[in-house]
């Protein structure tokens, strides 16, 4: 009965060592992973810092926009506020003359989803005429939208139209790729559909920053030049 009663408890404190372990182990690997998400977002937002606008009158004039595409309608029917707002934006640029061309770049990888299409024409209806819109059908990613830009449309120099979250990546993407930028931040969305985009917001920074120092991803489609209107 004595030799039992040892055998339990020297049994004991081994289980409670692996546990502890356990414990330890996982709080660490939390702890890393909450840094990288940390530093990925930090990234960005440095990447932004001083060369995102509120303020249309502060936007250095003479470039051409490079304005992300996203489709007018959510899961539903609904509007998509995202959509209204950047071609609000977009539009905002255009009659306060700072821009000379727009180029819309966004998602046509199915027959029946075509984002750049239904923003040229949105922004044809504000007045904006159609031979200073450009499309890009094969921006399937931010960062196929703004290493496109340079290496497909030739530009070296551009401005950002999306929400500030957004520009803020695309800062991040075209300062790895030797991309001069600004950006004019579209307004943002309230509510849920805009805490939804947030959290993925979180997800889409650690891809940039895996894509950028790690992965060194491209574009999906590059192909030929296409020479830019003047």
């Amino acid at each position: 009965m004595e030799t039992g009663r040892a055998e339990d408890v020297t049994r004991k404190p081994a289980w409670k060592r692996w546990l502890k372990r356990i414990v330890i182990t996982t709080g660490a690997i939390g702890f890393l992973g909450v840094a990288f998400i940390a530093w990925a977002n930090f990234a960005a937002v440095h990447a932004g810092q001083g060369k995102l606008f509120d303020d249309v009158s502060k936007v250095p004039g003479g470039k051409v926009a490079l304005l992300f595409g996203t489709d007018d309608r959510v899961k539903g029917g609904r509007e998509n506020l995202y959509f209204r707002y950047r071609i609000d934006a977009a539009e905002t640029l255009w009659k306060a003359g700072k821009v000379r061309l727009i180029l819309v770049s966004g998602d046509n990888s199915e027959k029946y989803y075509n984002e750049p299409e239904k923003m040229k024409k949105a922004l044809i209806e504000r007045g904006v005429p159609k031979d200073r819109i450009v499309c890009d059908y094969a921006g399937l990613r931010t960062l196929d939208s703004v290493v496109r830009a340079k290496e497909v449309f030739g530009l070296n120099d551009m401005v950002f139209v999306s929400q500030r979250f957004h520009n803020e990546r695309a800062s991040y993407l075209a300062k790895a790729n030797g991309i001069t930028y600004c950006g004019f931040n579209a307004r943002d969305v309230a509510g849920q559909g805009g805490m939804k985009t947030k959290l993925r917001e979180v997800a889409a920074r650690v891809n940039m920053w895996l894509d950028v120092r790690v992965l060194a991803t491209k574009p999906k489609h590059l192909g030929d030049k296409i020479p830019l209107p003047e």
